[in-house]
């Protein structure tokens, strides 16, 4: 079977540009298209539908706009482009408004989150790989598949539409039968194979065998049954203890980390409490690291690998004199719009951390390390084909030379965390011991479970924080992050 070209990650140590000394609030609500879609849709949640779901009709075949926004945004994906960059860099997706926009970003998402099991089931009916230049019609036997057997599309509309797209392109055109009868076949008799197919099936071989070997067989069927979903929208407090008060105007539920998580939405932006800044959007998972600094009241910060920022917000609201950085201008252009949403303040800079020289040396120390973000396949389900086990060697290399120039921006006596959203041991545990053993100096300062609500299984037998998306499961799962803090001594 054809499949999607590898993509290598792009350098993020090249280039460098001094944004600011002092962000002050001012009230700016613009978002990007993304942003309104970052919750996911309002209609689709939770990966598989109870109900039939359908773009309203347009011109032509019913609701083909929406697909081929679908199918394009695919192709970018194919061609080297993250889902973000796809989402909010397709023409097509952006012309479309409501439930059609809705419906391309879920159906795109769906075949990503599917494709192995897709694939599993066409193979059956296609005897030999298309060539390179019918790469779009996969995408489209894809789409069709995964309506019908993941979305309760009427095997009709499915079909039908992926014909009219086949008949769109000359490298597609005579392939519009076989679309058609291919996808019939699907539609026919594909429900009662996808019943029967491990979760294993939607992760890359090279990702599955590393997780077996660093969590085992359970854990790791665990994590693919979690990515399989669409997960929920999870919100930080801008102000911890009004909690109960929020968790009932957002009809949440309140996690046993303090995060509330609800159902998502087509536009988070309508949700109570957004305008005024009362909280922002970051996974639970994700919303541990900072807390392990404890009380910042009054000291200094420095956010390393800042952007979009969750973790510079946490620090200002408990009172940090917070300086957040990172390389990407308009990553932290949207920190810039939050922290003034949320009227916090922070020092941005935009630089490359290996070459930044602060003034002065900081209390607390937190290197969000660029990464794989395997942790993060439940939101980013275009990651498991779009790295491959060659990109961990080139991170963690990068990711140990940051650990080592973080390393002398830290006061004596002052605190170092380390954290990456990656489910690899190589960026995580086995990064934080590398670096122990190069820094006689350091001195790893464990976690307590009651650190993390006695998040279970959170704390590893080093004493470092590791989530993984089996972990809540009855709540609708979490992220996989990893987090070590130290001690830097004289």
């Amino acid at each position: 079977m054809p499949t999607l070209p590898r993509i290598r990650p792009a350098d993020p140590s090249a280039g460098c540009r001094i944004l600011g000394e002092k962000v002050h609030p001012r009230k700016i609500f613009a978002q990007s298209s993304l942003f309104r879609d970052i919750a996911g849709a309002a209609w689709f949640t939770r990966g598989l539908m109870t109900q039939p779901l359908e773009p309203t009709p347009q011109t032509g075949a019913a609701g083909i706009e929406a697909r081929r926004a679908a199918l394009d945004i695919l192709e970018r994906i194919a061609k080297g482009a993250s889902l973000d960059d796809a989402l909010n860099n397709c023409r097509t997706f952006d012309l479309l408004e409501g439930p059609d926009r809705g419906f391309a970003r879920a159906l795109a998402t769906c075949v990503l989150r599917r494709r192995g099991s897709l694939d599993h089931v066409l193979g059956a009916y296609i005897d030999r790989p298309l060539p390179k230049k019918a790469i779009r019609v996969m995408d489209i036997l894809r789409l069709a598949s995964a309506q019908t057997l993941f979305m309760g599309t009427p095997d009709h509309a499915a079909v039908s539409t992926a014909v009219s797209l086949a008949g769109e392109r000359r490298e597609t055109l005579g392939y519009a039968k076989l679309v058609n009868a291919v996808g019939r076949k699907v539609a026919k008799n594909g429900p009662a194979v996808v019943k029967k197919l491990p979760a294993r099936v939607d992760t890359p071989g090279w990702l599955w065998r590393s997780w077996e070997r660093a969590y085992g067989a359970q854990t790791a069927r665990a994590i693919a049954e979690a990515h399989r979903n669409e997960p929920r929208l999870d919100i930080t407090l801008k102000a911890p203890g009004a909690a109960d008060e929020w968790t009932d105007r957002l009809e949440a539920e309140l996690l046993p980390t303090g995060s509330l998580r609800r159902d998502g939405v087509s536009d988070v932006t309508q949700l109570p409490g957004f305008e005024e800044g009362a909280w922002w959007v970051q996974d639970a998972a994700a919303s541990l690291p900072a807390r392990l600094a404890g009380d910042v009241s009054g000291k200094s910060v420095f956010d390393l690998c800042a952007a979009p920022g969750g973790k510079t917000l946490q620090f200002a609201a408990m009172g940090a004199n917070v300086t957040a950085v990172d390389i990407s201008e308009p990553r932290l252009e949207r920190l810039v719009d939050n922290l003034a949403r949320t009227n916090l303040t922070a020092k941005l800079v935009t630089e490359d951390i290996l070459r930044w020289r602060p003034e002065d040396k900081a209390d607390i120390v937190l290197l969000d390390a660029p990464c794989s973000a395997t942790g993060t396949i439940r939101r980013h389900p275009d990651i498991p084909w779009t790295k491959s086990d060659t990109d961990i060697a080139a991170l963690t290399s990068l990711q140990a030379r940051m650990l080592d120039h973080a390393i002398g921006f830290v006061k004596p006596g002052g605190m170092l965390i380390y954290c990456v959203c990656s489910l690899q041991p190589e960026e995580g545990e086995k990064q934080a011991e590398a670096a122990l053993a190069r820094h006689k100096h350091l001195a790893r300062k464990p976690v307590l479970p009651e650190e993390i609500a006695g998040l279970a299984g959170g704390v590893n037998r080093y004493g470092d924080l590791r989530t993984t998306p089996a972990m809540l499961a009855e709540a609708g799962a979490m992220d996989g992050f990893f987090a070590a803090r130290f001690i830097v001594n004289e």
